[in-house]
């Protein structure tokens, strides 16, 4: 397995690289959807890492982000997600990363996020724990919500339909604030090594979030859909946390998919 870590951070090491050239150009972007955009640096990036795992591991099959990945009958699969954070890469906001994710069988077995502006490498393998910058990372030891600082975040597409919202609500009045940095991908490193306590988030594809999920685990903490079950790259959402408060996140969560709310939004009249 350590060639595949190795030779999967070689690449975001290069991709990465590639992305910050771009990102102090102050590229362009296009809408391929009403909200989503795309930047020519995505492209760049993704053409890149896939050309590499092609050149390293040919029998593999890839699922990229930007389509330009390649269909295979093997046990093994990569996700690439190019650029996580688009959208701030695209307004100049300085959080964004590239991840890459090895799935055998099913099972994630090795991932990265590498964040180009930081030099920050995060690094997962299955049963050998998480690392950034080669140090050893471990979920953070908030033992209660109120102690608590949380992540998400909210779909480019159909914000309108998107019930989020009323988790965020929730979760930002008992946390000590919920971030919402844009990229998934970062927010799960950011909990595996401690910086946040929990992340959740609804209708993430599998490239945002492999590399995280498995540097969670890794890094002592748990991961399960919103309503405790089983966690799935295809399901359609995630929480992740340190272990600890998982338990009170689900409860929480639970009440609110049951239209229950600890805490009502405020009328506007309030804000008058």
């Amino acid at each position: 397995m350590p060639s595949y870590l190795e030779t999967s951070v070689e690449i975001a090491r290069e991709a990465g690289q590639l992305l910050a050239r771009y990102f102090e150009r102050k590229v362009g972007f296009e809408l391929k959807g009403e909200f989503d955009l795309v930047t020519e640096a995505d492209r760049a990036s993704e053409k890149l890492v896939v050309e590499r795992l092609r050149s390293r591991f040919p029998s593999h099959a890839i699922v990229a982000e930007e389509g330009g990945g390649h269909q295979a009958a093997s046990e093994y699969r990569w996700y690439v997600d190019p650029l996580d954070g688009t959208t701030n890469f695209a307004h100049g906001f300085p959080s964004f990363c590239v991840t890459l994710a090895l799935e055998r069988a099913g099972e994630l077995v090795a991932g990265v996020i590498y964040d180009p502006l930081r030099e920050e490498v995060f690094t997962g393998e299955r049963g050998a724990g998480a690392y950034l910058n080669n140090r050893r990372i471990r979920v953070s030891k908030a033992a209660r919500l109120e102690d608590a600082l949380v992540a998400t975040g909210f779909p480019s597409r159909k914000r309108h339909v998107n019930v989020n919202v009323h988790f965020y609500y929730q979760l930002a009045m008992f946390t000590h604030g919920v971030r919402r940095a844009g990229s998934a991908a970062l927010d799960l490193a950011y909990v595996a090594c401690g910086r946040l306590d929990a992340f959740w988030e609804f209708g993430l594809n599998p490239w945002d979030q492999a590399a995280g999920v498995l540097l969670v685990r890794e890094a002592g903490g748990t991961v399960s859909d919103m309503k405790g079950g089983a966690a799935s790259v295809t399901g359609p959402h995630v929480l992740a946390d340190n272990g600890l408060i998982h338990e009170e996140i689900r409860r929480l969560f639970g009440e609110i998919f049951a239209g229950r709310y600890r805490l009502p939004v405020p009328e506007m009249d309030a804000a008058r």
